[in-house]
């Protein structure tokens, strides 16, 4: 998240050490604190930065932990995030999509390059921009398939969920008997649901949208959609936003809440986790009989390499075999075989037996695992365990005790298995200046100490061959001189 120059930080390994009390904001809420550690240890000054964004491009707010901040520069930095802020507020894009519905079809407008609804009495401030004209009430009903996604895999990722997976969830989430859906982060789950009330009277289903795109304020109430930051637990709605979503937790009549998130694959762990304790934490806070020994519902979606990130952050969750598809990603498909299935899974902390996934896609139940796999994923009886990971049938290594991947195999000298092709790397190699573990030859103090021992001969090297590059410049140009002169008398001489 950290940029070299201007004596921050450059790109190494950053601790994330979370929601400092009375951090600095900017324009995606209170920042994070953050600290570069090596090998492990926390070293150099701790600094503040965004939490959505971890490329300087998208927002460079930067702020040394120990730093003082002039007003000035105060007043600047409020200043700078009001002008950052969506040109209307939620209660405006209500009001404004309610006269926008009233509009006969052929004065419905939606620019493309401001991805906004626009009224009659804009249209000539829009006039040399790209619109689309005649807006159906699907297309309103449908705002992911009218909005562009933001595709920063880091900060929005909106990668949205294909109508293959959209349905599967749905289904599993109504036979497993939830009622309310908190979707964070899931717009294409969201209006499934509000597209099913809107046309079924008995669909019981509510959902209420929490994402950091604004732009889904257009076509949601207050009660739908929540301006939400999952890497800080921000509402930028203020106490009246956070009020909503607790209502929402809320179980009553029976209705039971589960959340489901599809957080960008590129974000922080660390932080997607903090944010989501919170939650879980406020539907605890919902004083509802048996709450106090259970955690809510969860079914996170993420790609199955971060399987050891989120069991270390909750223990109770477990990953599900289900491949998830995506519209708009050219490699996460369903249908493709070997290393091109979709890596993204659905980790929850429902018991496993529960979630049933479809056979007519070849999914099958583990009596053994007592749960649902995939059809390449055969049970190993030596770990008594169906364990692949990405849908290709896993093999045993028997030096390593468990189950590698089929492209793999064990290297004697790394001691593990991995890739045929790799270059072995012993943990015990040390400085290649000084030959001792727990540096690398750039850090090397030796080094440093030679260089500061040499700096003073290197200074005068450098003046000794300023001074022969003079003299050399100076010959030349005396020569160049007395040449010249011959060739005038020549001259003179022959007329």
């Amino acid at each position: 998240m950290a940029a070299a120059g201007g004596g921050r930080p450059r790109p190494g390994s950053l601790a994330l050490l979370g929601p400092a009390p009375g951090a600095p904001s900017c324009p995606h809420g209170p920042t994070l604190l953050f600290a570069k550690t090596r090998q492990g240890k926390e070293q150099g000054r701790r600094f503040y930065a965004c939490s959505a964004c971890r490329d300087r491009k998208d927002c460079n707010f930067f702020q040394w932990e120990d730093e003082k901040v002039s007003k000035t520069r105060l007043v600047a930095r409020e200043e700078y995030n009001r002008n950052h802020q969506p040109p209307f507020t939620h209660r405006q894009n209500v009001d404004r999509y309610k006269n926008f519905v009233l509009l006969p079809l052929p004065k419905r407008r939606f620019c493309q390059e401001c991805q906004q609804l626009l009224l009659p009495a804009e249209w000539e401030e829009h006039s040399d921009h790209q619109f689309l004209c005649d807006i159906t009430t699907t297309q309103l009903k449908s705002p992911s398939q009218l909005l562009y996604p933001l595709e920063n895999k880091k900060t929005n990722a909106q990668y949205l969920f294909a109508d293959r997976s959209c349905q599967f969830l749905l289904h599993l989430l109504i036979d497993l008997g939830f009622r309310r859906v908190l979707s964070v982060g899931t717009p294409r789950l969201h209006e499934m649901i509000q597209s099913r009330v809107s046309q079924e009277e008995e669909f019981s289903v509510r959902s209420l949208l929490l994402d950091i795109d604004f732009r889904y304020s257009q076509f949601y109430t207050e009660g739908e959609f929540c301006h939400y930051n999952m890497f800080n637990h921000h509402f930028f709605g203020g106490e009246a936003a956070r009020e909503t979503c607790r209502k929402f937790l809320y179980e009553e009549n029976g209705e039971r809440v589960i959340m489901i998130t599809d957080p960008p694959f590129g974000g922080l762990v660390e932080a997607l986790a903090s944010s989501f304790k919170k939650l879980m934490a406020m539907w605890k806070e919902t004083e509802k009989e048996g709450h106090d020994n259970k955690e809510m519902p969860v079914f996170w979606i993420f790609p199955y390499f971060f399987e050891s990130r989120i069991l270390d952050f909750f223990p109770s969750f477990s990953m599900m075999d289900y491949q998830v598809d995506y519209d708009n990603h050219a490699l996460y498909k369903h249908g493709k075989t070997g290393r091109r299935q979709s890596p993204v899974r659905i980790f929850t902390n429902l018991a496993p037996n529960m979630i049933v996934l479809p056979e007519e896609e070849g999914y099958r139940f583990c009596t053994v695992c007592q749960r649902y796999v995939s059809s390449g994923n055969q049970h190993c009886e030596i770990c008594n365990s169906c364990t692949s990971k990405d849908g290709r049938q896993w093999k045993h290594c028997v030096l390593c005790k468990k189950c590698v991947k089929p492209s793999w195999f064990h290297c004697n000298n790394c001691n593990c298995c991995t890739l045929q092709k790799h270059s072995c790397e012993k943990t015990d190699v040390g400085c290649f200046v000084c030959g001792k573990a727990g540096h690398k030859r750039s850090a090397c103090p030796s080094l440093s100490r030679t260089r500061t021992a040499c700096q003073p001969d290197k200074k005068k090297g450098q003046k000794t061959q300023k001074r022969v590059k003079m003299g050399i410049f100076r010959r030349l140009a005396m020569k160049h001189a007395i040449f010249s002169k011959k060739k005038v008398k020549n001259k003179k001489k022959k007329t």
